[in-house]
């Protein structure tokens, strides 16, 4: 998980650690990171690059922003971002492929990244 999300989102997430959310955080830590992102049938940046289509088609904004810096962490190129959300737009309707561009950007940004 600290390879997808890096550190910095770790040491966050534990800061923010209650008895509350500790069930859904164990469960997903499981089933997501335990089962989804550990097969070897898909590399890394390919399952990176597969979430990021489908958050942006969902609308989940904090979460593609995590997966972004998962992205970009897993050896997503900027180009390669472009056209992930490229097709996310055409498939999924082109707001969905101007979140992904938005978040992208900030996180770019962030972390002082090139935009072309």
């Amino acid at each position: 998980m600290g390879q997808v999300l890096g550190e910095k989102y770790l040491a966050g997430r534990d800061e923010t650690t209650s008895s509350f959310n500790t069930p859904m955080r164990t469960f997903i830590e499981e089933y997501a990171f335990g089962e989804a992102w550990s097969g070897d049938a898909l590399p890394l940046k390919t399952r990176s690059m597969l979430v990021l289509a489908l958050l942006s088609a969902l609308g989940r904004a904090d979460e593609l922003k995590a997966h972004v810096n998962g992205a970009i962490n897993n050896g997503c190129t900027v180009e390669e971002l472009q056209e992930v959300f490229k097709m996310a737009a055409v498939y999924s309707g082109v707001h969905a492929g101007v979140l992904g561009i938005r978040i992208s950007e900030g996180v770019l940004a962030e972390r002082k990244i090139p935009n072309p």
